[in-house]
């Protein structure tokens, strides 16, 4: 596609040195400073967007202490063979039932199994 640009003459002059410079044509040191005018452009809405959405639950009520709520979330994620399944069990009962301990006995059964 074809666009038609008004460049002040001193701009043109130095694009038109920098071209010769660099063994490129006008044309494409002007592709390329739109590309990555372009690009830095939409890297700055992407950081506008990161830091609106900063601290965004900080007032949220429903979720009760929001620490307590993540620890909890996390504690979600074990299962039974990982290494830690017992200590978060203990803290969160409420989240484990009786086929997470049959796995992890079969787990833990596996285990002892090759160490012999």
């Amino acid at each position: 596609m074809r666009a038609l640009v008004d460049i002040p003459e001193d701009d043109m002059k130095w694009l038109d040195s920098q071209a010769a410079e660099l063994g490129k044509s006008r044309a494409a040191l002007v592709r390329e400073a739109v590309s990555s005018y372009r690009a830095e452009v939409q890297s700055k809405q992407k950081k506008d967007w990161l830091d609106a959405a900063f601290g965004i639950w900080k007032d949220r009520t429903d979720i009760g202490d929001a620490v307590e709520w993540q620890r909890r979330e996390r504690a979600s994620w074990t299962r039974p063979w990982d290494d830690d399944y017992e200590d978060v069990k203990a803290e969160f009962p409420d989240l484990f039932d009786e086929q997470d301990d049959r796995e992890r006995e079969f787990y833990l059964n596996l285990q002892r199994q090759k160490k012999t």
